[in-house]
């Protein structure tokens, strides 16, 4: 066998769960190598969609994915993918091929590590031979252990030479979850015996803990939220505020707001969650519990910073809080089941002139999809709306690679998302300029044969930009109306225009049949305000 051979048994031997990429001669064998051990191999049409394919997929399963690219232009390609990997603390591992050591002169040779640390990925590097199998378990170790992306370089002279795989590779020493302190644990206790309106708002870090969080919710009287990437954590539960933030309902925002203790759960307090602290009311006490201490006052200043697993906090804090009944009474209960979600509120307008109201086509979808479904979204003006009117099952229904801002990630997104959950219905919701920016992966949807819904809000043209920067001049964010149910139709999808919500009877038309192939809706909608959330966004450019 060979360094590069090596390389790819070894990650099927750890169980990595999916690959994704763009073959060239640099990573040919490394990628076979993976396929030969059973790694289902996905070959995207651009390297970047390749990472995001990867990147959601690890963050919708769970498990470790890989990536393989070519040396040179195969990384660049691939950063933007790589970089929101790596702000979402991804655990990706990027194979990446490199020139070799002499070859000074190559027109792929680029300082590779330098341009990986620069998005804030881990840079690693198969050294030799001898070094192969360990190379590799460092780099797995650090995805699994601290929860990063990962570049390993795999330098064509080194991939080149002979190498063996010992026949029992030596243990990856797994993560263990902190426990908190005993004293943090009292200190936390004693604030949930003393607060009269507790609310819980929980983060990507407490995924997997839903049940101790509504254990302790239950007897503290919290009310439950979440960040927007942990979506869907609490489905179901009565007291379950939704999304705290810029797509907060006005109840949720309410009652975040009016709270006098917020605990965050593996959540970071970013100003998108607080609405730039303007969901923290000014006498609140804030408690961060976090398993990386970094994390801790990272956003903004708090009362009490808990150092510990997000579901092993939740159970100690059980077993010392005396519990009260918080703020879950019957008429914040009768609020919660009238105004609790965006779709029991009133939308003001089906649209005009030929466009749909993206509240009514939003709420439309909604009802007409079945619950068990995965939602990924891109970002944009239009992205409020998805991610506030449809609801998803759980925390692993809703997927938005969104730590980068990146337009064009969502199409990308929803494949990988789709392949870690095949037994739901994805949905990708994009915006038209996101949908253009990324459309090289409708070809590798097609030819997965994925049911995917694909539904780009379409106002042509950039709309957070129209709507930032009102009375300029717009030619340069505004362009023509494109048909692009016919482009789609082009690519091997079925397709459909809607202007009205009675368009949609072509979405159930599909819903009803084999769902053999991707749909995808042209929504044209109505361009003429901007989404509630805009202002929030910019502030925070």
């Amino acid at each position: 066998m060979t360094v590069a051979e090596v390389v790819g048994t070894v990650l099927a031997r750890l169980g990595v769960g999916v690959a994704a990429g763009v073959v060239g001669s640099g990573n040919f064998h490394v990628t076979n190598a993976l396929r030969a051990g059973g790694v289902p191999f996905v070959a995207a049409r651009h390297e970047g969609g390749a990472a995001v394919i990867a990147d959601a997929y690890a963050r919708t399963s769970g498990q470790v994915a890989v990536l393989t690219v070519h040396q040179g232009p195969g990384l660049t390609n691939a950063l933007t993918g790589i970089a929101e990997a790596a702000k979402s603390r991804t655990p990706l591992l990027v194979l990446a091929a490199d020139t070799a050591g002499a070859a000074v002169r190559s027109n792929f040779r680029i300082d590779s590590d330098a341009a990986v640390r620069s998005v804030g990925a881990v840079a690693e590097r198969v050294h030799s031979p001898a070094s192969a199998v360990a190379d590799v378990l460092r780099a797995y170790g650090t995805c699994v252990r601290e929860r990063r992306t990962v570049v390993l370089a795999l330098p064509l002279d080194v991939q080149a030479q002979p190498c063996t795989v010992p026949d029992a590779l030596p243990a990856v020493t797994p993560w263990i979850a902190p426990r908190p302190g005993p004293a943090a644990v009292a200190e936390l206790a004693a604030l949930l015996d003393a607060a009269a309106r507790p609310v819980f708002v929980a983060g990507r870090g407490a995924f997997g803990a839903a049940p101790e969080l509504v254990a302790l919710a239950d007897r503290c009287g919290a009310l439950l939220a979440t960040s927007a990437v942990a979506n869907g954590l609490f489905a179901g539960q009565e007291w379950d505020l939704g999304i705290s933030g810029g797509f907060a309902t006005p109840l949720a925002a309410e009652l975040i707001a009016g709270s006098d203790l917020v605990v965050a759960w593996g959540a970071s307090l970013t100003v998108w969650t607080t609405r730039h602290g303007a969901l923290i009311g000014p006498d609140a006490a804030v408690v961060q519990v976090d398993d990386d201490p970094a994390a801790l006052g990272g956003n903004r200043a708090v009362r009490l910073g808990v150092v510990g697993d997000v579901a092993a906090t939740a159970r100690d804090v059980l077993a010392a809080v005396r519990g009260g009944p918080g703020q879950r009474t019957d008429e914040v209960a009768k609020r919660i089941a009238t105004e609790g979600r965006w779709t029991d509120l009133p939308v003001d307008s089906d649209g005009h002139d030929g466009r749909i109201d993206p509240r009514a086509l939003s709420a439309r979808l909604d009802a007409l999809l079945p619950a068990e479904r995965t939602l990924a979204i891109d970002s944009g003006n239009f992205m409020g709306y998805p991610a506030a009117y449809l609801a998803v099952p759980d925390a692993a229904g809703f997927c938005m690679t969104q730590s980068y801002q990146s337009i064009g990630l969502g199409l990308a997104t929803a494949i990988g998302a789709a392949l870690a959950r095949p037994d739901r219905l994805p949905v990708a919701a994009l915006g038209d300029g996101g949908f253009l920016m990324g459309i090289s992966e409708l070809e590798t949807l097609v030819r997965l044969g994925i049911g995917m819904l694909v539904v780009v809000y379409d106002d042509a043209g950039y709309g957070a930009e129209v709507h930032h920067f009102t009375g300029d001049d717009h030619a340069t964010v505004t362009f023509p109306d494109a048909d692009l149910a016919a482009i789609a139709a082009g690519y091997g999808c079925a397709a459909a225009t809607v202007r009205s919500p009675a368009d949609l009877d072509a979405v159930a038309d599909w819903l009803a049949g084999p769902r053999d192939r991707p749909i995808l809706v042209d929504a044209k909608v109505t361009a003429d305000g901007p989404s509630w959330w805009l202002a929030e966004a910019f502030r925070g450019h």
